[in-house]
């Protein structure tokens, strides 16, 4: 069979050497036979990969589900005829609780109120909030009415939003007047003076009357949205949408990316075989973790979000998986040692707790064992992608045996290819050994809006993504990422990736949390500094955790600095900003 598969493929390459010569045969042969090679390294992955087949770091994953031809539109349409009564949209704190044909109702009315109010298809709309209600129902009203939703992050300063506002030309900006100590409005005041004087038109409404809309130098306060003829205008304004339009600009993914890419998240995580799934949603709208694998993923597969609290409270997710019943929780590596944490976790019933989501960065080891025993979690999957590849790209299976779980990122996904390239010549790399991970397939982004040139440095002209991860591949088509390629610390010409130090840190009994960092050197150029936060009650010194090192790793892996720290500069996401920890460190040892 794979010799009748691959007969075309070698006549073409045939007909190619026929028609070159010389030293251009050599460069034709060269590329025929990559295609050959890169052709019989594809990987079923409908179901675990259970025998090693890969013998270099290139993988294909293919499967027998086709990709799906829908909007995101479509696809909420889809699921509310299939389940109408089920929830789709939990927001405890907000009183919030939307079953599909309820949503659905909803984004009707919102989609048919933007048109009305003068946005028309291909304009974009920034929504600037928190995990509240109106993010979701904005997502998928813009979608409908075929307005681009901008991502807005919650933490912009008022020069960041200026730049992002004028960037991608938003015709409107929605958000809430303020939140905790951020005060939008007030933000959005000075990049437009003309708030407070320019009126476009008001409709109010007690939902929506905390939202503003910024249109041009404009504001007004949106919709109602309350009676049927917001629906009827819609269906009469709003033509159908092109699966293949921009539907939101993170990076820019159009509905086939995200649509697609949230489907196959959810047949592998085997959300269509369980008669339920709700979801504790901890990680924030904005990003695409939570408005793809979370948001879409409730349109395409009927499952139900539980936003335990509009801004990121561990212990909020924990009353929301106690009183929601929540079987599935999705978070970082930082949010789930968070719950750990807490010290009455004991208190709250977390039995109905199975299944836990990872991504954002590796998880130690240590962390994933103790999500089994202390938060009931049986089935604990990793995941990898970028936002610029709508995100995800490797994700493990729930049976997967531990070991792949804890040195792993995941299996390649569906419709998906990657390859483990070395940095500077761009070739492969053997199997096991680390290169940047590069990735091409449908979840690739369409580029950078507005900026072709950063398009071009991240895209190659054959379509691959260059993530500028350090990564490597195994037999059975799982990845390891080793970290950042310009968070690898060079120290005296030795490669060091962060993730292998920090891994085996978490393995000492009194560390909670450990970041490494390079940090400078004048003689090696950059020298290892371990940022470790202790066990609750522990104390330690860098000498122990230095003896702790001994004969266990390199030497030249061995933290020369150890810094004991409470805390660590975080993003928005919860995510730890290296660099800024990095800057931190060399000002604290006077480097």
């Amino acid at each position: 069979m794979a010799a009748l598969i691959c007969s075309p493929l070698l006549r073409s390459c045939a007909r190619s050497l026929r028609s070159v010569d010389g030293s251009k045969h050599r460069q034709t042969w060269r590329s025929c036979n990559t295609n050959l090679f890169q052709w019989c390294r594809s990987l079923h992955v409908d179901s675990a990969p259970l025998k090693p087949s890969l013998t270099t770091s290139y993988v294909h994953g293919t499967s027998s589900f086709s990709l799906l031809p829908m909007t995101v539109g479509q696809s909420l349409e889809t699921t509310v005829k299939l389940w109408p009564d089920r929830e789709a949209v939990v927001c405890p704190e907000e009183g919030v609780r939307k079953t599909f044909a309820q949503f659905q109702e909803d984004v009707d009315k919102v989609a048919a109120g933007l048109l009305a109010l003068g946005l028309k298809q291909g304009d974009r709309l920034g929504v600037w909030a928190h995990n509240i209600y109106e993010w979701i129902l904005f997502q998928f009203a813009t979608a409908k009415a075929g307005i681009i939703l901008v991502s807005l992050n919650t933490a912009c300063e008022v020069k960041e939003m200026e730049f992002m506002l004028k960037k991608v030309q938003c015709k409107a900006v929605v958000c809430p007047a303020a939140f905790k100590t951020q005060r939008f409005c007030e933000m959005l005041r000075e990049i437009c003076p003309e708030i407070d004087t320019t009126r476009v038109g008001t409709i109010k409404s007690s939902r929506y009357d905390r939202f503003l809309k910024v249109q041009c130098k404009a504001v007004v306060c949106p919709a109602a949205f309350k009676t049927q003829r917001f629906c009827e205008m819609l269906r009469e304004i709003c033509p159908e949408i092109d699966t293949t339009r921009v539907g939101t600009i993170k990076s820019s993914s159009s509905h086939h990316n995200i649509v697609n890419n949230a489907y196959f998240m959810g047949l592998r995580m085997g959300y269509r075989s369980r008669p339920q799934v709700r979801v504790c949603v901890s990680v924030p709208l904005y990003h695409c973790f939570g408005s793809v694998i979370a948001g879409i993923s409730m349109a395409v597969h009927g499952i139900t979000l539980v936003f335990p609290s509009p801004g990121y409270s561990a212990r909020a997710n924990v009353e929301a998986i106690h009183s929601e019943k929540c079987n599935v929780m999705y978070g970082t590596p930082t949010m789930f040692i968070d719950m750990l944490s807490l010290p009455d976790l004991h208190k709250y019933n977390l039995s109905s707790l199975k299944i836990g989501l990872m991504g954002g960065s590796p998880c130690p080891p240590e962390i994933l064992r103790k999500l089994k025993t202390d938060l009931n979690m049986s089935e604990i999957t990793v995941g990898y992608g970028t936002t610029e590849n709508s995100p995800v790209t490797f994700l493990g299976f729930p049976q997967d045996k531990e070991e792949l779980k804890i040195n792993t990122a995941g299996c390649i996904m569906h419709h998906t290819e990657a390859k483990v390239v070395d940095p500077t010549s761009g070739q492969i790399v053997p199997l096991g050994v680390s290169g940047e991970l590069m990735i091409r397939g449908t979840c690739v982004m369409h580029g950078y809006w507005g900026d072709p040139e950063k398009t071009k440095e991240v895209i190659s002209q054959e379509g691959w993504y260059r993530t500028g991860d350090i990564a490597s591949l195994n037999s059975l088509g799982y990845c390891c990422i080793e970290g950042r390629i310009k968070d690898m610390i060079i120290r005296g010409g030795e490669n060091i990736y962060p993730a292998e130090i920090e891994q085996f840190l978490y393995t000492h009994p009194k560390v909670q949390e450990v970041q490494v960092v390079g940090v400078k050197d004048e003689r090696l150029g950059e020298q290892v500094c371990a940022c470790i936060r202790l066990k609750e009650g522990q104390t330690s010194s860098a000498e122990e955790i230095r003896a702790f090192c001994q004969s266990q790793i390199a030497r030249f892996k061995i933290p020369h600095y150890v810094i004991f720290v409470d805390s660590y500069p975080m993003t928005a996401t919860r995510k730890i900003k290296k660099l800024t920890l990095k800057q931190d460190m060399e000002k604290k040892l006077g480097l």
